[in-house]
């Protein structure tokens, strides 16, 4: 490993875990009052075994055969003291979980296959799944309410459940579908660390249908992002946010954002006395309200003194859930057909430089997509600008029926060009009047320039300054409903 990978991945998993003695309880598992100088002493074995396991890597690199004894020992080490951050009520067991699994995930070096598809899509992901739920028996108990089970055995189908299932029949079926479309081409990438923390598929898809209908590039207003919509404070608990190398925000990544769930799930499910309502409930409002309205996972949340607590947003985000899952899992009930894809997963090294726009365009309806191929393209490759210009030799994934399309339409020809025409054109932009400008809540540029770094958004930017989007797209010529931007752009701020 270059020593560049390994400073990336002590970044990565030293910034979720620097705060010493950041657990909330008062004290251990046995009373003894003395949880708080037990977990800064944990934490600080945490940090320990990670500069252990990293030394380790530097040794192998160099060809010392103790290195691999390091690194093995730092795990074990590791291990050890994640079960006991388990019994210690002050300890966050969520940081030795993130920690473990970075360790593990940026040490390996398994390439996808180039320009063919993979026999065994879970294959691809084999080296790079989560070794800590198993390691972890703690971690295994807490999900067993969902394991061997059927999922739509454990979902009630009561009037709310009902509800959304007629829901998503209806004016939502076009969505639902879209986001089943949009998962299957995800799913070598996602369901694998599922499978392995032995967590039901039909949850996976459910809260990502209900959360970004399988939109990797989705933000809202509140600032969750992602697949998955983690928020940043919480997505920096189990691993995610701006890659240091290039500012990619990593909860735009499928596979990172799924390892990051299946640990705030299974966190949760162990708080919350293996409740599946409880569960979703906190995912969308809170786990600390629905820790403290359930007494730790002793009422259902179907109780009137809990449900009617929620904020009604949280009301309608469960069953909506749960309703999708349960379609997920029997579609046959209901009349509801999923759509039969090729999806199995490929990757291709680009020819000739093109962005992912002008694959787009050359690609067209290439397999019979109805829609084209910019969704799946954009949500398999989300560290790339979809009108950035990739360099020859970049690598793509793609799904596998894509490879032969590639090379027949994407590499040379009259619409290879025009694509690239298309690309670089730009919707002519007026300067907007002074009245316009207060109408849109836009103000004088102020003199400040953000440079847009990969994965970043306009409304990121416009929250991160706390300015108006809509003022920073009309003074600086970005146009909706989609307002573009691109990696190196200059964004001249309020």
């Amino acid at each position: 490993m270059r020593r560049t990978s390994l400073s990336l991945m002590l970044s990565l998993v030293l910034s979720g875990c620097a705060t010493v003695g950041g657990g909330t309880g008062p004290g251990d598992a046995n009373g003894n009052g003395n949880g708080d100088r037990e977990t800064a002493a944990l934490y600080n074995r945490l940090n320990e075994a990670v500069q252990r396991f990293a030394a380790g890597t530097e040794a192998m690199v160099a060809g010392d055969a103790e290195g691999q004894k390091e690194r093995d020992a730092a795990l074990e080490s590791l291990r050890v003291d994640a079960e006991r951050c388990l019994q210690v009520r002050a300890c966050e067991a969520s940081r030795f979980v993130a920690a473990y699994d970075a360790l593990i995930r940026n040490s390996a070096m398994t390439p996808l296959p180039e320009d063919r598809p993979s026999a065994d899509p879970a294959q691809i992901e084999a080296d790079a799944l989560s070794p800590v739920l198993a390691d972890l028996p703690e971690a295994q108990r807490t999900i067993t309410l969902l394991r061997g089970r059927d999922l739509a055995e454990v979902i009630e189908l009561n009037e709310p459940v009902k509800a959304a299932i007629n829901e998503w029949l209806t004016w939502l079926r076009p969505n639902l579908v879209e986001a089943y479309e949009n998962y299957q081409y995800m799913r070598y990438m996602m369901w694998p660390q599922y499978e392995q923390a032995g967590l039901p598929e039909a949850l996976l898809f459910a809260i990502m249908a209900r959360e970004s209908q399988g939109k990797v590039h989705a933000v809202s207003r509140s600032g969750a992002a992602g697949p998955l919509q983690f928020m940043p404070a919480t997505g920096q608990r189990f691993g995610l946010g701006r890659r240091p190398v290039d500012g990619f925000d990593t909860r735009f990544d499928p596979r990172e954002a799924t390892r990051a769930q299946v640990a705030y799930l299974n966190e949760q499910f162990d708080r919350l006395n293996n409740n599946l309502e409880l569960v979703v409930a906190a995912y969308n409002g809170g786990e600390g309200r629905l820790q403290r309205l359930s007494g730790g996972g002793q009422k259902s949340l179907w109780d009137p003194a809990v449900f009617g607590a929620l904020p009604q947003e949280t009301q309608i985000y469960v069953p909506m859930v749960l309703a999708a899952a349960y379609l997920f899992l029997h579609p046959e009930q209901y009349g509801l057909e999923f759509p039969r894809l090729d999806t199995r997963p490929a990757v291709v090294r680009l020819e000739k430089a093109a962005s992912i726009n002008e694959l787009t365009v050359c690609l067209g309806h290439a397999g019979g997509n109805r829609v084209g191929w910019f969704r799946a393209l954009r949500n398999l490759n989300p560290q790339y600008d979809n009108a950035r210009v990739l360099p020859a030799g970049t690598q793509l994934e793609v799904p596998a029926l894509l490879v032969d399309a590639y090379h027949r339409q994407c590499v040379d020809g009259p619409l290879v060009a025009l694509a690239s025409e298309l690309n670089t054109a730009r919707m002519p932009v007026s300067a907007p009047s002074p009245a316009r400008q207060v109408m849109s809540g836009s103000a004088p540029s102020s003199g400040r320039v953000h440079t847009v770094r990969s994965g970043e958004t306009l409304y990121a930017i416009a929250r991160r300054y706390s300015c108006s989007m809509q003022g920073l797209a009309a003074q600086n010529g970005i146009r909706g409903p989609n307002y573009p931007i691109r990696p190196g752009q200059k964004i001249r701020l309020c």
